[in-house]
């Protein structure tokens, strides 16, 4: 497909030269700044003192005191004046922010479910308006990038940044993160996405943040690169390095990952920005180097053009080293260019400051919690139901659980949860908001995250109810666990080594469960949980993962005003041991031909969710002749709702290459079309598949070349074969 250009590359001739002279006409020092950032400070004298006296390019608007919308445009118009002011070239400085699931950090910001929510919609048309809605509000109050997309696939579901993630198909991985930066960079307020963590953060041993990473090869070009070569395809303007090391290299410090493999083979053209602190690392952590100054060496030379987080602690030295000539003055110049053309392609040399009235009322409009609310339903995950759902006009309705009336949990990480009281509704505001005219709400905690609180009262109040919905899950958190309104010490939960609700969580579940009264359990999690005790025992379960500000959505779905339309983005195992555990993995030689499947047996596989209506899979087509190499092969999969309600089914096609040259997944997701339909409606969707889909990957260069012989494309109980004919060699 033809590639879209990175955002700063839309210039026009004028633009263009005038970022070139601006570019000759710049000293070492002034250069160097365009590299380099400074972290969030709550004095806003020492901010501004930073940019104006080391010339530094950009600001890393991090959690600070000033976190209302007002006060954050009020804030990013004086650190813009400052920097005009002291810049013999009126150059503005670049604001960036940690926006990865709507601008969370500002209190009355819309926030949307994290990425593995968003990806349980399985609908790029609902991703790129939830990032359009983000970028809207962050250019209102000054913010030009954000860390977002999230191109990491899911391999090991203790890792703590799985919420982050699409998920555990690479293909779905790819769609998504094109569909977000297309949000963030294609409306009329654009902001630079950045997508992050290049190339194979996820899958560090263990399952433990920024641990080594020891993948193959093949694993990494068939797997972990795929998401990014798509986002640089929808254009991304920046990509972030991870902070792993990959056999045995720190990628922020490899010109292997970040020259050869990010711009010479996949062609990326915006600008590489460093993680915040890997520039410590390399000395301070890998071991790879001796000093900062040997650090900093190492990342520009490899690669990465903008340091977000040194001020100057890292202009300094950057210029030191330049100046005896260990760095080159063209070298800085690439990097700087690229950040100066990303200002001038988002119009900050004409335009950088903002309204503070209009942020304040650009950030939570109506138009844009509409917009979260549909989101955060669409991604509702109804994994077991025995009836109950939806809920029938109760005339008692008890709530409980920890996580009920918590809208940190439902937020998640990189937000504002504290003060100001963040934008949003709780799980139980909405249920009262929306439950009907005469069911009576009551509410009783029963239990925190991790400790019991009055479990006998949640008992009694159970009884008496006609209906209960018990809300459990985790807390909001980042990294490994790090909690923003919740601190956590070792063996407490959340933990990377358990996957189980702690047992209060489980003791208020099976007393609520003992009265007999009709029990749903839903769930508030960032990664998903081995659950088999409430999948068992309860008559629902409902999977919210971090849903945002709109916890009236949960509601919604409950009292089945919307259908529950969410599928699962990644397999949920029956416990830590039998991990790892993915739907496309590999096969392996065995006496009995059907063993390889017993490996892939999830308390819930991926793609798993119920519906209120039923649908039913008629047919899935393919070519019945022989087809070329180099052909694209159209599959057409019929779906028929065959309910009493209106629905939409997430319609995923699966491929399996049945002999190849090398070992390839028993299954791999080839594409995604969600549908919606009315009682007794069917649809035919077509998918074209082509070597994307279909090639084997070289582990050498990532190149596909598609094989002879049969492959088996599935979807729901139905399936087709199709076979794909040697090439011909038309040499004499």
């Amino acid at each position: 497909m033809p590639r879209t250009p990175a955002v700063g590359q839309r210039l026009d001739d004028a633009a263009a030269e005038r970022v070139e002279a601006i570019l000759d006409a710049m000293t070492v020092p002034e250069l160097v700044g365009q590299m380099v950032g400074t972290p969030p400070h709550a004095d806003v004298d020492r901010l501004v003192e930073e940019v104006t006296e080391h010339h530094l390019g950009s600001v890393h608007f991090g959690d600070t005191p000033h976190n209302t919308p007002r006060r954050k445009a009020e804030v990013a118009n004086r650190v813009q004046e400052a920097s005009i002011d002291a810049s013999r070239f009126d150059v503005p400085v670049f604001l960036r922010a940690m926006a990865e699931h709507g601008h969370a950090a500002i209190a009355g910001a819309t926030v949307f479910p994290q990425q593995l929510g968003l990806a349980a919609t399985r609908d790029p048309v609902r991703c790129r308006q939830a990032a359009a809605v983000a970028a809207t509000e962050m250019r209102a109050t000054g913010v030009h990038s954000t860390s977002s997309p999230i191109g990491d696939v899911a391999r090991d579901q203790r890792w703590g940044r799985i919420p982050e993630t699409f998920g555990e198909s690479p293909r779905l991985c790819g769609d998504l993160a094109s569909a977000m930066v297309q949000g963030y960079q294609g409306g009329d307020d654009p902001v630079v996405a950045v997508t992050k963590h290049f190339p194979a953060y996820s899958e560090g041993t263990r399952g433990e943040d920024q641990a080594p990473n020891d993948v193959s090869p093949y694993t990494l070009r068939r797997v972990h690169v795929p998401p990014y070569a798509d986002a640089i395809d929808a254009g991304t303007g920046g990509v972030m390095p991870c902070y792993d090391s990959i056999d045995g290299e720190p990628v922020h410090g490899s010109a292997r990952f970040l020259d050869d493999l990010l711009r010479d083979e996949l062609g990326f053209e915006g600008y590489v920005l460093a993680d915040y602190a890997a520039p410590g690392d390399l000395h301070g952590g890998h071991g790879t180097t001796h000093s900062l100054e040997e650090s900093l060496y190492e990342l520009v030379t490899a690669g990465v053009d903008v340091l977000p987080s040194g001020g100057a602690d890292f202009a300094e030295p950057l210029v030191g080293l330049v100046e005896a000539g260990e760095l080159s003055v063209a070298r800085i110049r690439e990097s700087a260019r690229r950040v100066l053309r990303l200002k001038a392609a988002l119009g900050l040399f004409a335009d950088p400051l903002v309204d503070p009235d209009d942020a304040a009322a650009t950030l939570g409009t109506e138009d844009h919690r509409a917009v979260a609310r549909e989101v955060a339903r669409a991604s509702m995950t109804l994994l077991t139901n025995d009836g109950l759902l939806p809920l029938d006009a109760p005339e008692s309705l008890l709530v409980a659980g920890p996580n009920a009336d918590d809208i940190a949990s439902q937020h998640g990480g990189w937000g504002n949860v504290a003060d100001p009281e963040p934008l949003g509704d709780t799980v139980l505001e909405g249920l009262r908001a929306v439950a009907p005219d005469g069911t009576d709400v009551t509410y009783e905690q029963g239990a925190g995250l991790t400790e019991t609180r009055d479990v006998d009262a949640a008992r009694d109040a159970a009884a008496a109810a006609d209906a209960a919905v018990v809300v459990l899950g985790e807390p909001d958190y980042v990294h490994e666990f790090r909690g923003s309104t919740h601190e956590f010490g070792p063996g407490e939960f959340p933990r990377r080594d358990s996957l189980s609700l702690p047992r209060a969580q489980i003791e208020l579940a099976r007393a609520v469960h003992e009265t007999g009264t009709p029990t749903v359990c839903v769930l508030v999690t960032g990664r998903v949980l081995s659950t088999p005790w409430l999948a068992a025992h309860l008559d629902a379960l409902l999977l919210a993962y971090q849903p945002g500000s709109a916890g009236g959505a949960v509601a919604d779905v409950l009292f089945g005003h919307h259908d529950p339309t969410g599928r699962l983005p990644v397999s949920v195992p029956r416990s830590e041991g039998q991990l790892p555990v993915r739907f496309n993995h590999l096969p392996y030689p065995t006496m009995d031909n059907d063993a390889h499947l017993d490996a892939y047996d999830p308390l819930f596989p991926y793609g798993h969710g119920l519906s209120y209506t039923e649908f039913e899979y008629e047919s899935v087509s393919a070519p019945e002749g022989p087809v070329g190499p180099a052909e694209t092969v159209p599959v057409e999969v019929t779906v028929a709702n065959v309910g009493d309600r209106a629905g939409a089914e997430p319609v995923e096609l699966f491929v399996t290459d049945e002999v190849s040259s090398r070992v390839t997944p028993v299954r791999e997701l080839a594409g995604t079309a969600r549908v919606d339909l009315d009682p007794g409606e069917r649809e035919t969707v077509r998918f074209e598949l082509g070597e994307s889909v279909l090639g084997v990957v070289s582990p050498a260069d990532g190149e596909r070349t598609v094989e002879a012989g049969e492959f088996t494309v599935g979807a729901g109980d139905e399936s087709a074969t199709f076979t794909v004919e040697r090439r011909r060699d038309y040499r004499r």
